[in-house]
């Protein structure tokens, strides 16, 4: 009950709790948070009958801690996102916002492995051609205080009230950001920030 009204109030979707069984026959179901206590081969096996049963729905894994390539071999059976069950409020709904918009969620290693590697379900993350210019240099001040708030984890309504704009208004600058620096989405747009960053650092 805990998890249905974080995503209700949080990420903004009408949620509800149902049994495993039930997942690949209730009606109306874009996405499923499954939470499994379940060794990773029967973690995998839940996931593939999922997706051959219902192939449009968006399993992301609630779970223990697993080893990058474990996470990696449950993105590639087709789960479309991996979440700690410590996971806080905002990086629950940012990662649901995050799954039903496309894209996937994933810590950032395992994305970074998934874009290099092409695996099944990271097509959308793979990189565009390397710019020149660094992202920073590409885009405004305020699209530059999105960038640093998404880069932070925040969700859209967490950014909007941040700045104390409208969603609509942090979507439009997400869009900029993007056609801006061919990023074909948020993750990639903010994977690639954090790289650049990393490098600046260095």
């Amino acid at each position: 009950m805990g998890l249905v009204a974080i995503l209700e109030e949080t990420a903004g979707v009408e949620a509800f709790p149902l049994k495993l069984d039930d997942v690949c026959t209730a009606p109306n179901l874009d996405l499923v948070l499954l939470d499994l206590q379940e060794p990773l081969d029967a973690i995998l096996h839940t996931i593939t009958h999922i997706r051959r049963e219902r192939p449009s729905l968006k399993p992301v894994v609630m779970g223990e801690p697993l080893a990058p390539d474990q996470i990696q071999a449950v993105i590639g059976a087709g789960a479309k996102g991996f979440l700690l069950r410590s996971a806080g409020v905002s990086e629950i709904s940012m990662a649901i916002e995050i799954v039903l918009d496309g894209s996937i969620w994933a810590p950032r290693k395992v994305l970074a492995k998934l874009v290099e590697a092409g695996t099944a379900g990271a097509e959308s993350l793979m990189p565009a051609p390397i710019q020149q210019e660094s992202i920073e240099e590409m885009i405004t001040g305020r699209e530059r205080e999105v960038l640093h708030l998404l880069m932070n984890g925040r969700s859209n309504r967490e950014i909007a009230a941040a700045m104390g704009i409208e969603q609509a208004t942090v979507k439009a600058h997400l869009g900029r950001m993007l056609r801006k620096t061919r990023a074909k989405n948020r993750v990639e747009l903010t994977l690639r920030a954090m790289e650049q960053k990393d490098q600046d650092d260095e």
